[in-house]
């Protein structure tokens, strides 16, 4: 019974009602409390359930800090300094199995949100648009539909193999569209990986068309949807599908033609003279398009959750010698190296440097302008197969803000090749620490590096991708593990 009422709550987490105690102590085992539409009668009410859906994404299993660490602990440039599952140690082994909790707990986590998202939708076309009116209707819905954009983008990067892999054809996910308010029947087959990313694409496209240009503070335009969002958001879509012409005309909405670049409609985005500065309060510059807010002794990630906990308060894992910051490109003079720090000999990342003190209440971004202009280059390289110019631009644009020292010409690269190569490495370089890490390793195809006694992970291996939850293929009898 206790495993049935797990799941139950993992499925249909996120309804607009009912309490903790409820569930603990239910009126029968399979009982789950309904949407509850006076949660939708009055303005207040609305607003507090749009803003609740990212909580979803801040949760600890996600945005809150350990989706963005799994992506790196997979990858090349951490060292584990303990040997502690809770921590994530069997994603950074390879060793983990359907019951582990980054399995299941990620999983719950995503679908937790995804499920908020669609009870929203349907409350809002129930009640909550008569209330509020048309037009934020519009904008409330269309916040839901990127959030649950972000949540199956963002399963696909575990539990899917990359679209690259027979062009989508390879299962995917369950494709839950409509909300789970009472205990029912959860069977449903897995979507392909290419019908998954259609209906993200679907939900970002309705999400442009809705959200608004910009909000009238600073933080409500880093940490709620836009017009922009939602644009930037396709470009990190179509670059893991290896679509460059849509990338290019993505990001050529919120992308001036020449440098200095900026967004010219909607919020101005633009790069920070100093990347520090989108590490430090109060996070809301015009780089950060959107980013996890967390306030001390309010809203904070907690301790075994928060990123900054496993790169730097606590020290989990150290930055690989061998990742990295030991390529010799990425130079003493960079200013992205202020956020390696020292400690016991040893090199750990401290671009989210708040203390267990102060309970880890740095912003974690989801994504960034920076990540934009580097999509952008590198979608213009690849889909004119050369050392186009304005890539080159935008390169530069990334890498001399941080490192004046260096200014990249055509005739630093042999060959185009060589030149994409580049743009790996900056992202590599750029986003350190910031969960984008793995992503770009599965879009490519490219093996999982050996760090730490840990062997190389390639492609054909079925530690590639994670196995599916444990509760999902007991609960779901249509769903199928993954096997390569």
């Amino acid at each position: 019974m206790k495993k049935r009422l797990i799941y139950i709550t993992l499925i249909a987490a996120g309804m607009l009602a009912g309490c903790q105690k409820e569930l603990l102590t239910p009126a029968s085992e399979t009982a789950v409390a309904t949407l509850d539409l006076a949660q939708f009668s009055t303005v207040l009410r609305v607003q507090g359930q749009v803003l609740g859906l990212y909580a979803g994404l801040r949760a600890g299993d996600f945005y809150g800090g350990r989706y963005p660490v799994y992506n790196e602990l997979r990858a090349d440039n951490y060292i584990a300094q303990s040997s502690n599952s809770v921590t994530a140690y069997q994603t950074y082994m390879y060793t983990l199995g359907n019951g582990a909790q980054e399995v299941t707990g990620f999983w719950g986590s995503a679908y937790n949100t995804i499920n908020r998202c669609n009870l929203f939708i349907e409350g809002m076309a129930a009640k909550g648009t008569g209330v509020v009116g048309d037009a934020v209707g519009k904008n409330y819905v269309a916040e839901a539909k990127l959030v649950r954009a972000i949540c199956y983008y963002s399963l696909l990067q575990l539990y899917a193999r990359p679209f690259y892999d027979g062009q989508g054809s390879k299962p995917g996910l369950p494709l839950r569209l409509t909300g789970n308010s009472v205990a029912g029947n959860y069977d449903l087959a897995r979507s392909t990986v290419a019908q998954v990313y259609t209906q993200v694409l679907k939900d970002l496209n309705e999400a442009e068309t809705d959200l608004p240009l910009t909000y009238t503070t600073a933080v409500n335009n880093t940490i709620r949807a836009h017009r922009n969002t939602a644009i930037a958001f396709k470009t990190r879509v179509y670059l893991s599908m290896q679509r460059y012409t849509d990338v290019i005309t993505e990001a050529n909405k919120i992308v001036s033609t020449a440098g200095p670049f900026t967004a010219t409609t909607g919020v101005a985005h633009a790069l920070q003279a100093d990347i520090t500065n989108v590490f430090k309060t109060p996070y809301t510059t015009t780089e950060s398009i959107l980013s996890m807010p967390f306030v001390n002794g309010t809203e904070n990630a907690g301790g075994q959750s928060a990123i900054g906990s496993y790169f730097f308060g606590t020290k989990l894992y150290s930055l690989n010698p061998d990742g990295i910051i030991g390529d010799a490109t990425f130079k003493a003079a960079d200013k992205r190296r202020s956020f390696i720090t020292l400690s016991g000999g040893l090199p750990y990342m401290s671009k989210f440097p708040t203390l267990p003190a102060a309970n880890f209440a740095d912003y974690v971004p989801v994504i960034r302008y920076a990540e934009v202009l580097l999509s952008l280059g590198e979608a213009l390289a690849r889909s004119t197969n050369s050392v186009d110019a304005k890539a080159l631009a935008l390169l530069n644009a990334v890498r001399t803000r941080s490192d004046a020292t260096t200014v990249f010409t055509a005739a630093s690269f042999a060959t185009p090749s060589a030149f994409f190569d580049a743009f790996v490495k900056e992202r590599n370089i750029e986003f350190l620490g910031e969960g984008l890490r793995t992503p770009d390793i599965l879009r490519l195809g490219l093996t999982f590096p050996a760090r730490g006694g840990v062997a190389a992970v390639p492609p054909t291996s079925s530690q590639y991708i994670w196995p599916i939850s444990g509760t999902e293929l007991l609960y779901n009898k249509l769903m199928t593990d993954n096997t390569n």
